[in-house]
This record gives structure tokens, C-alpha cells and sequence, in this order.
């Protein structure tokens, strides 16, 4: 049996880029020196928040070798694979260099809106390729279709390398329905920052975040805190980000938090298209508040 080594707080890691839009290789190596010092527990790279659609297939390797050479098996790896052409991430799964990565995050197809049967025999077609632990993931806001508890639990119980999901539905009864009826070896991480602390209150074991690339102390604490039943001073922890989540993704992702980065001054704080940096209004915003947190 498989188990889930990822665990705590997991870093959603951002690609940096210059003000020439190449990639900024030594601020990626700053941003884990920071995030390893401050509290993560594993990185999630290549994935969504990491911009991956926009890099060269060269761009993904040297990106991905740079971290486990850094990382230097400190913390586990998740690297994104997935995509809505279940053949393609099969034969990546199968030609592909993952030396150094401990697990692979895939996301449910986007666009072409599996049914749930269709989802089903996509993801155990992806663990039936790789000897890598699996973590699934459900995004429905963005992909435009719901994994539903059932089949969630489905994958767990069939398919021994499966061993978590990454939950952003926002449905705390899904997420709840899952953790009620999941196997014993099988774990829920949120994958919404702001719903962390419910979602860990619940039963899930850690979260795969966003803000954890610019505040990986506070939101580590937090975490810890939950896991030693300390929930007073957790809540307190939430409370003070909740102001932050609002407008983390209110002009997409990471845009919110490459323009938190560039404010604490470890990024440039450029994206590839489609995606632009955050509105004048919001930045601004975002720069009030981290002054009155004093961060």
C-alpha cells in the first residue's frame, strides 16, 4: 500500500520571470531557501499557480531539475501532470523525466466536461501508468466539471497508488462526504487557502496553497496549530488572511500573489499572457493591508 507523504503545508510554486519575460531562475532558488526557512513541508511545482502552460518543454526540465537539485530531498515533490487528453499524459507518464520527484498532482480534464465514469477510467488509466503516488485534483471552477465524492472515493478504493485529492470545490459537504467515506490510506488536502482552516477542522491533512509562496510562516503555524488541536489560535491566524484570500485571484492566478511577492520584494512582478498583473486598485489594496499586518 502507498501512503501520502504530502503533508502540512504544501507550496502552490509560482515561476518567476524577468522584466524580459525569460524565466528567473535564482529567484526561484530564493523563493525555496525562503519558503524551506519559514515552514513548507513539500513543493507542488509545474503545476496551475506555476504558469506551466506558458513554459517550453526546456523550460519545465531545467525548472524541474533546478528544485530537486535544491531541495536536495529536504521535503517531498509533487509535480503537475495532467491535462483532458488522457493518452498524452499516459505516454508523459511513461517517457517522461521524473527522476526526483516523489508524486505526480493531476488535474481533472478541463473543457470537454467528463462524465463521471469518463473522469473514473481517465484518472485509473493515469495511476495505471505511473509507479508514482497520484494526488487527484478538483478544481470545478476552473475546469468545469465536479469529481464527485463517489467517484473520488471510487479511485481511492481501486487504485493502490492513488492516494490523495486535492480538493478546491468549495463544497465543504463533498469534501466532508469524502473524508467520511475515503479509505484509511487515502487523505483530503485543501487546495483552497481560504477554506484551509474548515477543511483541516474537518479532517484534511494540509493544504496545497497559494499564499504560502509570500507568507509560508504564518499559514504553516496555523496548520500545526490545527493538528494539536489548538484551534483558538489557528482561527485567530485565519482571521487576519481573511481580507488577503478575497484578493488573492480576483484578477486570476498568481497575479495576486506574484504582486505580493514583488511587494516583499523577491520577484519582478511579471506574467505570461493571457494572464497580466494585478490591477493599479487592487495592488494597492494588497499593499495596505500587508503594511497593516506588518509583513
Amino acid at each position: 500500500m502507498v501512503h501520502n507523504i504530502f503533508k502540512g503545508l504544501g507550496i502552490a510554486l509560482i515561476t518567476p520571470f524577468k522584466d524580459d519575460g525569460s524565466v528567473d531562475y535564482e529567484a526561484i532558488l530564493r523563493l525555496i531557501d525562503y519558503q524551506l526557512d519559514n515552514g513548507a513541508d513539500f513543493f507542488c511545482i509545474l503545476a496551475t499557480t506555476g504558469e506551466t502552460p506558458t513554459l517550453s518543454a526546456e523550460e519545465k526540465l531545467k525548472i524541474k531539475d533546478l528544485i530537486v537539485d535544491k531541495v536536495q530531498g529536504r521535503v517531498p515533490i509533487l509535480m503537475g501532470c495532467g491535462g483532458y487528453n488522457t493518452a498524452a499524459i499516459v505516454e508523459e507518464l511513461k517517457t517522461g523525466d521524473f527522476r526526483g520527484v516523489d508524486g505526480i498532482l493531476s488535474v481533472c480534464p478541463y473543457y470537454n466536461k467528463p462524465s463521471q465514469e469518463g473522469l473514473y477510467q481517465h484518472f485509473k488509466a493515469i495511476a495505471a501508468a505511473t509507479k508514482l503516488p497520484v494526488v487527484l485534483y478538483n478544481v470545478p471552477g476552473r475546469t468545469g466539471v465536479n469529481m464527485q465524492a463517489a467517484t473520488t472515493v471510487r479511485l481511492a478504493r481501486d487504485c493502490q497508488n492513488i492516494v490523495a485529492i486535492k480538493e478546491a470545490s468549495g463544497n465543504l459537504e463533498q469534501v466532508d462526504e469524502i473524508i467520511k467515506n475515503k479509505p484509511k490510506d487515502f487523505d483530503v488536502i485543501s487546495g483552497d487557502d481560504a477554506l484551509t482552516f474548515p477543511m483541516v477542522s474537518c479532517g484534511a491533512v494540509g493544504v496545497i496553497s497559494v499564499i504560502g509562496n509570500a507568507l509560508p510562516k504564518e499559514f504553516s503555524k496555523m496548520i500545526r496549530l490545527q493538528m494539536r488541536g489548538e484551534y483558538d489560535p489557528a482561527r485567530k491566524i485565519h482571521h487576519r488572511f481573511t481580507d488577503l484570500f478575497s484578493l488573492l485571484f480576483v484578477d486570476g492566478n498568481p497575479a495576486g500573489v506574484k504582486a505580493m511577492l514583488s511587494e516583499m520584494g523577491f520577484i519582478e512582478n511579471v506574467l505570461r499572457l493571457p494572464l497580466v498583473p494585478m490591477q493599479i486598485k487592487n495592488h494597492q489594496r494588497m499593499s495596505e493591508i500587508l503594511k497593516e499586518l506588518k509583513i
